[in-house]
């Protein structure tokens, strides 16, 4: 498994789901991708925390 390039759906930057991000998905049962990035995921969680 190697890194792999991803584009953040929210914000349009690139990031790298990393081998290990991958790893840990697969462990989690996860099956897709992540879609943002890990400012726009933590800026998402936050927002989200306010309600």
């Amino acid at each position: 498994m190697a890194d792999k390039n991803l584009v953040c759906k929210d914000c349009g930057a690139d990031f790298v789901f990393t081998e290990g991000e991958q790893a840990f998905y697969k462990e989690k049962g996860f099956e897709n991708d992540p879609v943002r990035c890990p400012a726009c995921r933590k800026a998402r969680k936050q927002q989200n925390n306010r309600r």
